[in-house]
């Protein structure tokens, strides 16, 4: 359970959504609380308006925090979202290094809100060429 304090994180993130939104951008809000308690940075979902379809708030912040935090800090930091990173987002968080993730709703929790969307139509065909595919990566991170 979050504490009262955490709580009023979680909404200042849910507010962010709603001001993404009104601004004609996908519905998501994030923001980054140091281990002092002390906001360092929010962000909103600006998807639509900058016509980048990487900048989801979370991203952002993850980015963000890989640039300006050492890693201590970073890893007592506490993200709070309105909605469970994607796929991309949770990458970026976990490369940062940042400590926790707070958020609102599920990840099945939105799709029961979304209407359904198509599956990807992008087709992976693959692995092939393990042993030339290997080389640059053996022996990485060194």
């Amino acid at each position: 359970m979050i504490d009262a304090h955490e709580t009023s994180f979680l909404r200042r993130a849910i507010g962010l959504a709603a001001e993404a939104r009104a601004g004609g951008n996908p519905p998501f809000g994030s923001l980054l609380v140091g281990p002092g308690g002390t906001v360092l940075a929010e962000e909103r979902n600006t998807t639509v308006t900058e016509r980048d379809i990487s900048l989801h708030p979370e991203l952002k912040l993850a980015v963000w925090a890989g640039r300006e935090l050492d890693a201590s800090t970073a890893a007592a930091t506490t993200m709070y979202t309105s909605c469970q990173p994607c796929g991309m987002c949770a990458g970026a968080i976990e490369r940062s290094g940042l400590g926790r993730v707070v958020y609102a709703l599920s990840t099945e929790q939105l799709r029961a809100l979304t209407p359904p969307s198509a599956p990807p139509a992008v087709q992976l065909d693959g692995p092939h060429l393990l042993e030339e595919a290997r080389v640059p990566i053996e022996g990485w991170p060194a």
